[in-house]
């Protein structure tokens, strides 16, 4: 199916329709999520068989970059739940049916969320600050705290992990596991009162000695990088899903850029539009351009995960530099798009308004832009000798 089969055109104009009013009030998008699991969108990397949409990251991409065009902050949040379809897909396809579960409960209508981020863990999925402790049933019990936990009014999944600094003879290991909205122990706070992406209500949760049962327990890796196919495929997902939201947002920024050229007049020009000012038509072709090189790079990292292509140590360079290229570009875009768009789009209420806040979060996703530095200079140059 289509983005276009998958998100008709009624539908997403219901959605944008909604956007100023959930950032506005500081509301989750309840709406919204209604209206995408009624049309399948929650099952976009369901198999098929299972009454899903069967599709690979290339094409889901493409539908979160059309559906961040009509609400960016929908589009975010609704990226949490498909990261972890996502993921399962993807270990599928490379023959680990660890995560079949996950598709299983998503075809049932079962809404997953992202819960491993941490305040000032910089070394994201390689470590936790997260306590994890063995249960004597084979589960393990999790203390911490989650930061950024999108689909916080609405998940009925959450993904977890945390450290058993005992494990491995003292060097530790990561557990991950999933707990149920039912689970008792965790608590969401009520924090989420943000410059920008308020509709995702990303609050912040705290586990209090939360029990993920033995059969939720999917992965023990050891502390610090390593090639698991699970690092692989979260990797690959979160930032190639990032990167289309943002790109979806930087394309609206540009239309609604072009529509407001096309609509304000000049009035020492004799009242000529804008369209016809030289300097803002140098601006919004710059931004056309700088949005022509972000279309073709994450079709053709998506569709590479999709193909299992082999691209060795140049893998994570490829997803951190698509997730930077995006969030930095949209930013670029959206501040052209505001400057050929007069001080009319300085308004509270103005689309623009709202995509120059909500693009700001892109530079608090992981991988940060210092991040994504290192880890492509040391692909190709090697790590920094001691």
């Amino acid at each position: 199916m289509s983005p276009e089969e998958l998100l008709p055109d009624e539908l997403l104009e219901r959605i944008r329709s909604r956007a100023a009013g959930y950032d506005r009030n500081n509301a989750f998008f309840h709406e919204d999520l209604e209206e995408l699991a009624a049309a399948g969108y929650l099952k976009l990397f369901v198999p098929a068989s299972d009454g899903g949409a069967g599709l690979g990251l290339e094409a889901a991409a493409q539908c979160q970059r059309r559906l961040a065009t009509a609400a960016p902050a929908t589009a975010l949040a609704v990226n949490m739940h498909l990261v972890w379809t996502g993921v399962a897909h993807v270990l599928a396809a490379r023959g680990d049916n660890s995560l079949d579960f996950v598709l299983k409960e998503a075809a049932q209508g079962e809404v997953f969320a992202f819960g491993n981020s941490e305040a000032g863990n910089d070394s994201v999925l390689f470590d936790s600050r997260t306590t994890a402790t063995p249960e004597q049933d084979g589960g393990y019990s999790f203390t911490g705290t989650k930061i950024f936990t999108s689909l916080s009014p609405a998940w009925t999944r959450l993904g977890i992990f945390g450290k058993d600094a005992a494990a491995r003879d003292g060097a530790g290991e990561l557990v991950h596991g999933f707990i149920t909205r039912e689970t008792s122990g965790y608590r969401i706070l009520d924090d989420w009162d943000t410059l920008g992406m308020r509709a995702s209500q990303s609050a912040t949760t705290v586990l209090e000695a939360v029990k993920a049962p033995a059969d939720r327990i999917f992965r023990k890796l050891p502390v610090g990088p390593n090639a698991d196919p699970l690092i692989f495929a979260i990797f690959a997902c979160f930032e190639s899903l990032l990167a289309a939201v943002y790109t979806g947002l930087g394309e609206r920024a540009l239309a609604v850029g072009v529509e407001n050229v096309k609509r304000r007049t000049s009035f020492k020009n004799g009242g000529r539009s804008y369209a016809q000012d030289p300097d803002i038509r140098w601006k919004v072709a710059d931004a056309a351009m700088a949005m022509d090189v972000l279309y073709p790079q994450l079709r053709t990292v998506t569709a590479d995960v999709d193909a299992l292509a082999d691209h060795g140590s140049q893998w994570f360079p490829k997803l951190v530099g698509l997730k930077v290229n995006a969030t930095e570009t949209a930013r670029r875009v959206v501040d052209l798009a505001i400057r050929v768009s007069g001080g009319s789009s300085y308004f509270r209420g103005s689309e623009l308004e709202r995509l120059y806040r909500d693009v700001l979060a892109g530079m608090f996703h992981p991988s940060d832009d210092e991040s994504a530095h290192t880890t492509v200079a040391n692909a190709w140059l090697g790590p920094l000798e001691d």
